[in-house]
Parts: structure tokens; C-alpha cells; sequence
């Protein structure tokens, strides 16, 4: 999937070597790559409840 703005760096035989992008979408790529690592990080635990989750951000003063 190309987007607008992508540019690629070639080297002398037209082989592609790196891929300027523009910022905004640099940053959602780091944001999503975060957001994978926290899932890797997180998949042996144990899931919890709906209720399980309020009663913890009730506790926690965010609800």
C-alpha cells in the first residue's frame, strides 16, 4: 500500500534501500509497533471481566 509522500532512497543499481515517509505516518507506525509490543508482552496473562475491570478503575478513582 503506497501513500501519498512516501519517497524511496535507490542505490546505484535501482535497488531500494530505504523509504522516507512523512512524519505523521512514521509516528502511527511507531505508535502500532508500541502497541504489538505491549500485546507480545501481555499474552500469557490471564484475561479478567468486564465487571473485574470497573470494580479495578473504580479502586484505581478513574471511574
Amino acid at each position: 500500500m503506497k501513500s501519498a509522500g512516501e519517497q524511496y532512497v535507490i542505490d546505484d543499481n535501482g535497488k531500494k534501500t530505504g523509504v522516507i515517509l512523512p512524519l505523521k505516518r512514521y509516528e502511527k507506525l511507531l505508535a502500532d509497533l508500541h502497541d504489538l509490543a505491549v500485546v507480545a508482552e501481555r499474552r500469557e496473562e490471564n484475561p479478567i471481566t468486564m465487571d473485574e475491570m470497573k470494580r479495578r478503575l473504580k479502586t484505581d478513582g478513574i471511574l
